[in-house]
């Protein structure tokens, strides 16, 4: 498939209004019905700061820990407390490894149920807003 061929199929998607992906694939500028928001009111709304600032301390507080558990590998790895036989030939670095792996599962599995509430709150400040005479 060509450039040519992929810049088509997009056009007969926005003409037809599919989504692909959850993004809308249809030509904003040509609905007349857009509404605008006033993106600073928003922003001046204490509702607001609060979500975001709750969203930002989760996002770094579990980007911080994934990092340095990650990071701990490599310089672990050569210790003597990760080169000993845990089971039979297995060694700490191998154990260690597959947490990892555990970890990144599970910080995946938190972030999903954490953004559902994200997405609750986020509506909540956009109603919020619309309450008081936003568009």
């Amino acid at each position: 498939m060509n450039i040519a061929t992929i810049h088509k199929e997009i056009y007969r998607l926005k003409q037809k209004n599919i989504t692909l992906g959850g993004i809308i694939m249809a030509n904003v500028t040509e609905n007349k019905n857009v509404q605008s928001v006033d993106y600073n009111a928003i922003e001046a709304m204490e509702s607001f700061n609060i979500f975001v600032k709750k969203k930002n301390t989760f996002l770094f507080s579990i980007t911080a820990v994934f990092l340095c558990l990650y990071i701990l590998l490599p310089i672990l790895a050569f210790q003597p407390v990760l080169q000993q036989k845990i089971i039979g030939s297995i060694t700490g670095v191998w154990i260690y490894s597959a947490g990892l792996f555990i970890m990144t599962i599970v910080l995946c599995t938190v972030y999903v149920k954490k953004a559902a509430s994200f997405d609750k709150a986020a509506a909540a400040v956009l109603a919020e807003y619309q309450a008081k005479g936003g568009k």
